[in-house]
């Protein structure tokens, strides 16, 4: 089976700093450049670092803040993964990936305790329609890049800005590795700015992220990842992409990104 990466090494040092060192392939090109990876799995693949960084049962994650540096390039790749700030009920982790010598993505992680709340649990976010029967959305793969190619999505057609659309993928994260449900899901999560674009085709102005802020109330379950997505733009060169996130047993949490409009020549 196909996969977005391959593990060339990971070295633990004694204070229990983790790195590793991926090997990117075409399955992680991104969509504004050939020469890119699309942030979607550079997410998954920090997502699959973060997993293995000493997992405890009474933990969880609850926010990822990942910064785009620049352009994620194609080719090695390293992410060093420590502990900032540890505890017994919340921990911060931090995760830097880095090639080319310099520094690409930097996320920061709260792990929270988890705790038995079914008392007084309760959700504001509705549930949406499953992906079961609705059509295919070949409005996925207008975007260029591998990435993009090895989505699979299901939407009723939306307006520019506005809309639901199920994606999945059947490619592994890493390769030799089974990709969790967390993984998965998350890694799509940043397919929000691009599925429901406030502009027709072809694009005047360019909207990448510079961010992906992921907050969790529960970890995802299953295959599909539904994203409920809003992008507005504002007036002075800067947007937002904002979505809800479901599985197809409901949603489980929201995403925000921060972009910068750029109009093409």
């Amino acid at each position: 089976m196909s996969a977005y990466y391959q593990l060339l090494s990971r070295q633990v040092d004694a204070q229990g700093t983790v790195t590793a060192r991926y090997q990117s392939t075409i399955h992680a090109q991104g969509a504004w450049n050939p020469n890119e990876q699309h942030m979607a799995p550079a997410t998954g693949v920090i997502c699959a670092e973060l997993e293995q960084f000493s997992p405890r049962e009474t933990m969880r994650i609850g926010r990822i803040s990942l910064d785009i540096y620049g352009l994620i390039a194609l080719g090695e790749i390293e992410i060093t993964t420590q502990s900032i700030r540890a505890g017994k009920t919340i921990e911060l982790i931090e995760s830097t990936m880095k090639g080319q010598g310099k520094t690409l993505v930097v996320a920061r992680t709260w792990r929270m305790m988890i705790s038995d709340s079914s008392a007084i649990a309760g959700l504001e976010d509705l549930t949406v329609e499953t992906p079961e029967n609705m059509p295919i959305f070949d409005g996925i793969h207008q975007w260029r890049g591998g990435f993009t190619q090895t989505i699979e999505a299901r939407s009723n057609v939306q307006r520019h800005g506005k809309g639901l659309v199920w994606l999945r993928t059947q490619t592994e994260m890493v390769e030799g590795q089974k990709t969790s449900d967390f993984v998965r899901l998350v890694c799509m999560s940043d397919m929000a700015n691009g599925v429901v674009p406030r502009q027709p085709r072809p694009f005047e102005w360019a909207f990448p992220n510079l961010d992906l802020q992921i907050h969790l109330f529960r970890m995802p379950q299953g295959e599909w990842l539904g994203i409920e997505a809003v992008q507005q733009y504002g007036m002075d060169g800067i947007g937002l992409s904002s979505s809800v996130l479901h599985d197809v047993h409901g949603p489980f949490g929201r995403s925000e990104q921060i972009l910068t409009l750029r109009q093409l020549s």
